[in-house]
């Protein structure tokens, strides 16, 4: 018998057998974290640094462009105010009305006179058609004509003036008369503003005017979380020698905002440019104090804490917390349902 031929073979099967049983030992003893999960679809983000705007924030006040005193053309008195203090009007909107039997009477006057006129006047065309009168008397009708037309005009306008309207839409502030009072021409009746043509007004730093004549953007925060840009905002030459400030006004363009003159609102202005890494606002997940986003691998799901500057128009700039490259999950919603299901597969 070949000796060293069977050893070699019995030394082969042995190698064989440690080396089988060593791996199955190590597939037995495999530490828990280290096993595949199975990661929920979710749609995933990584973070790369962005070009956003470097902003300061200033409480603007907000102002209405229109605001007016509405008063009476004619005498009369208050029968009628269908609309007090607060309420909504639109244009052309009914707001008061006045007694019109003086100028109703007037009216019906002045028409009968105008129709007298007119008839005269037209007589008076066809009699110069055929030379039977002379030039002047034919013009002499045309003036009564034209005054008794006159006339007439202004007593339709002096009956329109017991009836007033609103000038535009907008807000009552203040009703000066009430129902039975009498009022003379002059006599001031209802004040109103408009809420579609609004302007900010606020008063910026020396130091921050340099930046925002440069850049010139503002943008508003509205109350329903989304914000209105706008370049059309006033720098005045000169700063106000008691507060070294200058006062800015930003004109809105007309609409209808949900904001109201009196309150404040919160304004940013452009004054630099950064390179920061920027996420969408449904990737940011708020719990408490503290805000974070949902940091996915390639069998991991993992919340991460982040530091955000203020909400941009692209999203939330992050200050700290985040690396350029790493994935993050947009929904974080979705994203922290797919976390509890993978602690319970843990």
């Amino acid at each position: 018998m070949n000796f060293p031929h069977l050893i070699n073979r019995l030394f082969s099967f042995l190698t064989t057998a440690i080396f089988v049983a060593s791996v199955i030992s190590c597939s037995d003893s495999q530490p828990q974290d280290s096993k595949k999960f199975v990661i929920p679809d979710l749609q995933i983000l990584e973070a790369q640094p962005e070009t956003i705007a470097r902003e300061i924030y200033y409480d603007a006040l907000v102002q209405a462009v229109n605001q007016a005193t509405v008063s009476a053309q004619t005498s009369g008195r208050v029968v009628e105010t269908p609309v007090d203090v607060g309420d909504l009007v639109k244009k052309g909107d009914l707001i008061l009305r006045l007694t019109n039997t003086e100028q109703q009477a007037q009216m019906n006057s002045a028409k009968a006179q105008f129709h007298e006129a007119d008839a005269n006047y037209q007589r008076a065309q066809e009699l110069l058609g055929k030379k039977l009168i002379a030039k002047a008397d034919a013009d002499k009708t045309e003036a009564i004509y034209q005054s008794a037309k006159a006339r007439m005009q202004e007593a339709e306008q002096q009956l329109a003036y017991t009836e007033i309207r609103a000038p535009y839409a907008g807000i009552v502030l203040n009703r000066a008369v009430n129902k039975g009072e009498a009022v003379a021409p002059g006599k001031a009746l209802m004040t109103g503003l408009s809420l579609e043509n609004l302007r900010l007004q606020l008063d910026i730093p020396q130091q921050h005017i340099a930046p925002l004549r440069q850049f010139k953007l503002a943008r508003i925060e509205l109350p329903n979380g989304k914000f209105l840009e706008t370049r059309e905002f006033r720098i005045p030459p000169a700063a106000d020698p008691q507060t070294q400030s200058f006062k800015i006004l930003i004109d809105l363009p007309l609409g209808d905002y949900a904001i109201y003159p009196g309150t404040y609102i919160k304004t940013a202005f452009v004054i630099g440019e950064d390179q920061r890494l920027v996420i969408p606002s449904s990737a940011l997940l708020v719990r408490g104090d503290v805000t974070g986003v949902y940091r996915v691998t390639q069998d991991r799901i993992e919340f991460r804490q982040v530091n955000v500057a203020s909400k941009q128009l692209s999203g939330y700039p992050v200050l700290s917390g985040l690396q350029a490259g790493e994935a993050i999950a947009v929904d974080a919603i979705a994203a922290a349902r797919a976390y509890q299901v993978l602690l319970q597969q843990d």
